[in-house]
């Protein structure tokens, strides 16, 4: 077990002094690294950070907390083998490997309503662009205005489109990226909006307004849904309550008069 403590000691040392540089070691290895990296973290740590948030750096700084931990489980593991405490030092370093990203998500789960709220009333920003504007240069206009969590998205869509890729794919891939509700539908309706002829321009604009009242309808619906939802739940534990209590007292009441009789 001292042996354990002093390697541990030593290798905090070594990475804290940077006699061995972490840092370079990840990014000549980002591609290895990468692998261990589940598809949708990007899109939770943007969705609680921002969208300019340095994503190499949280998800690196998850690794290198987690090689600590499988270092010192190995160690531990290697001078006290028991199969019991290979499991577990596999769960430990599970658990701390999947902290990160469980946080992230359950930080998603607790705003999803405020997040998937967000594209349609974005998306009504540039319908109003559209009317005087090309699709591409509404959305380029739109960046600054737009919720910190598409800002990212939206500029490595724009810089695609204006080195000339005219296909889908950079809406398509925006609409990966940030897997809000319906992001798929509205992209593509966007990206027709944007090879469609000049003088179609008014009816596609109208087809497009039409789905974005929807789907602002439907995040409106959600949202009243989930206040109802509250509001119930809020009234059934006042309802237990109050009975629970009422029962009490009648009970109490009835004990004493037996006592009393």
């Amino acid at each position: 077990m001292e042996l354990v403590i002093i390697a541990s000691i030593v290798l905090f040392v070594v990475t804290y002094t940077k006699m061995v540089d972490v840092q370079e070691l990840f990014t000549k290895n980002e591609k290895v690294v990468s692998i261990l990296k589940e598809k949708d973290y990007d899109f939770y740590a943007m969705a609680k950070y921002g969208g300019d948030v340095d994503i190499n750096f949280l998800f690196n700084r998850r690794i290198k907390n987690t090689g600590f931990v499988l270092v010192v489980a190995l160690l531990f593991i290697l001078f006290n083998f028991t199969w019991i405490n290979l499991i577990v030092g596999a769960l430990i370093v599970g658990v701390v490997y999947k902290s990160d990203y469980s946080s992230l998500k359950k930080y998603y789960k607790r705003h999803l309503q405020q997040i998937d709220q967000l594209l349609p009333y974005y998306l009504k920003s540039i319908e109003i662009l559209a009317q005087h504007y090309t699709i591409p240069v509404a959305i380029s206009k739109s960046i600054n205005t737009a919720p910190e969590v598409f800002k990212s998205g939206l500029r490595r869509m724009i810089e695609r489109i204006d080195s000339g890729d005219s296909s889908i794919d950079p809406y398509m891939d925006f609409a990966k990226d940030f897997p809000v509700r319906d992001s798929m539908r509205m992209m593509r309706l966007l990206y027709r909006l944007s090879i469609g002829a000049q003088e179609n321009k008014q009816e596609q604009l109208i087809v497009f307004s039409k789905s974005v009242s929807s789907l602002q309808n439907k995040s409106r619906e959600k949202m009243y849904a989930g206040r109802l939802k509250k509001m119930e739940n809020k009234t059934m534990i006042m309802l237990v309550v109050t009975g629970g209590g009422t029962m009490v007292v009648i009970f109490l009441a009835m004990m004493m008069m037996m006592l009393g009789g």
